[in-house]
């Protein structure tokens, strides 16, 4: 059953928490560039608690190739889960090398995410400089990590509102 738009964004927490509260979340997190994945993290369970998540599972990888094969096989084998959200800061250096992983990460996870039918959300970011890095991880304005939380929050109220 479809339902309308809520009146409020009040009225959108609540049914969001209300739906989400006996969910599972992932996160896979990169240790590389930890400074900035690590903010992420603290913000994306912060929101994550905000709206009343029952379970969070934290799993720290080395690096952002790694993330994928992670992220599927939580979504293979973790009973009730209910989204992962994967975290990474790949800096662009003087070759192809980071944009092959943004490629193949990007691929990888839009897979696992269509294969699963659950939000696979994708904040490994492929970032120019450490001042963007500073931007998107550090400035609690504009923490990728609140953004990803929010999204994966969303995307299961979404997927719980569609018949299966």
């Amino acid at each position: 059953m479809l339902r309308k738009n809520p009146e409020s964004k009040a009225e959108a927490d609540a049914e969001s928490k209300a739906e989400t509260g006996n969910g599972t979340f992932a996160i896979v997190a990169s240790r590389y560039n930890a400074r900035y994945v690590d903010s992420m993290l603290r913000a994306a369970k912060a929101e994550l608690w905000r709206a009343e998540v029952s379970r969070i599972q934290i799993i720290r990888v080395p690096g952002a190739y790694e993330i994928p094969v992670v992220a599927k096989r939580l979504a293979r084998t973790l009973p009730g889960l209910s989204a992962i959200i994967c975290l990474g800061v790949v800096l662009r250096g003087e070759t192809a090398h980071a944009a092959h992983i943004g490629d193949t990460v990007s691929r990888a996870l839009m897979e696992i995410q269509l294969a699963y039918e659950i939000p696979v959300i994708h904040e490994v970011l492929l970032l120019e400089n450490e001042e963007q890095a500073r931007v998107r991880c550090l400035d609690p304005r504009h923490n990728r990590g609140t953004e990803a939380a929010q999204t994966a929050l969303a995307a299961v109220h979404v997927l719980k509102s569609l018949p299966s």
